[in-house]
């Protein structure tokens, strides 16, 4: 029998000025569908935003957002979150499609998504990215198949209900990245092993700086220019015209950070000899969730790899952030498959399998309003 198809109406969500007044229930309500949804995927909503941290988030002066929720029966079942870079890749737009669970099958994701198709042509952007999410489970079954993407490095099931959705309304699988979680604290054993051996690999050339949501001013344009090097080393497919960090960049990025509730603990290293900055790593703690926290960037500049630093540094810094926020119990952290340097410095950190995420691209026709 097939399955009942609804009566859906698609509409931009009011974004309230708070979360207390009478006009923030389809805000609040928006906000569940995602939770849900995360349940639903990763069995826990560790990655699912609270409502106020989303309300944050939605001021961003490098991004704008726009979320169109569907409706069944005046309840919101799903939404399709349309983020539009504002700094650079004015020809992209990144959405995150959620439908209720008991919702799913029955048109609304493909209605939602046409129409948050729509209305990124009418702001100029012809290249769409969405993603699609599978837990390590998924993965072990060996009759479900395996797409591959471009890259070679990975793999989606293809008997995924969300890999055929991506398939069926004309996006191909562009690169996976893997998704990876780590319990905290670390073990003081294995931390100490772990310091020792990148220690005797750099033999003393190298000295550690630490520090927490604002870079010193003597650093600034170093971390700009490592940033920079983390954009260039980014996962396959990105864009060329990915934002150039400057100091100036940097300390407004920063601010943003801070504005939106997020603290930033940063390590970096510099090459005594040369006094110079050679790389860093950062993990970002959310403000109303400081149990649940997320890796961001970690690179080392290309002459100075080889000395283990990436492994010296991601153990400081997680040492620092478990000193400064003891609540912390999960770290994740998503890999492109390529960086196998990486992936084993995880490994070895104590870094399990959580799942893959799947970046799909879709090219869309020129926009050509009509001439009445």
């Amino acid at each position: 029998m097939p399955a009942k198809a609804y009566e859906v109406r698609v509409e931009q969500l009011w974004i309230p000025d708070s979360l207390d007044g009478p006009d923030a229930a389809d805000f609040l309500a928006a906000v569940e569908v995602g939770r849900k949804v995360r349940m639903q995927t990763w069995g826990s909503d560790d990655l699912a935003y609270a409502p106020l941290e989303k309300l944050l988030e939605l001021a961003d002066p490098y991004e704008r957002q726009v979320i169109l929720v569907a409706k069944v029966d005046n309840q919101i079942v799903g939404t399709v979150d349309i983020a539009l870079p504002l700094a650079d890749n004015l020809d992209l737009a990144e959405f995150t499609l959620d439908i209720l669970p008991e919702f799913q099958g029955r048109g609304v994701g493909r209605q939602l998504l046409e129409a948050a198709e729509h209305l990124a042509r009418e702001e100029g952007r012809r290249i769409i990215l969405i993603d699609t999410n599978h837990p390590g489970a998924t993965l072990a079954d060996s009759k479900a198949g395996q797409l591959i993407p471009g890259t070679g490095m990975g793999f989606v099931p293809l008997n995924s209900r969300e890999v055929e959705f991506a398939q069926h309304t004309g996006y191909t699988l562009q690169h996976i990245e893997q998704f990876s979680s780590c319990t905290l604290p670390l073990d003081s054993k294995l931390v100490a092993e772990l310091q020792a051996e990148a220690e005797e690999a750099n033999a003393g050339r190298y000295r550690l700086h630490h520090w927490t949501d604002r870079c010193p001013e003597q650093w600034l344009e170093a971390v700009a220019a490592l940033e920079n090097q983390a954009g260039e080393d980014g996962i396959p497919g990105a864009d060329d015209g990915a934002l150039v960090f400057d100091g100036g960049i940097l300390r407004e990025a920063e601010d943003v950070a801070i504005a939106q509730g997020r603290r930033t603990v940063v390590t970096a290293v510099e090459h005594i000899a040369s006094g110079t900055l050679v790389g860093l790593t950062t993990i970002s703690v959310l403000a109303l969730r400081p149990d649940v926290v997320f890796q961001d960037d970690t690179v080392v500049l290309r002459e100075h790899r080889g000395n283990k630093l990436g492994l010296l540094i991601k153990v400081a810094n997680m040492e620092r952030l478990t000193e400064q926020f003891p609540d912390a119990r999960v770290l994740y952290t998503w890999n492109a498959p390529e960086n196998r340097y990486l992936l084993t410095v995880n490994q070895q950190l104590g870094f399990t399998t959580a799942g893959v995420t799947g970046i799909w691209q879709k090219e869309l026709p020129d926009f050509r309003p009509s001439v009445s």
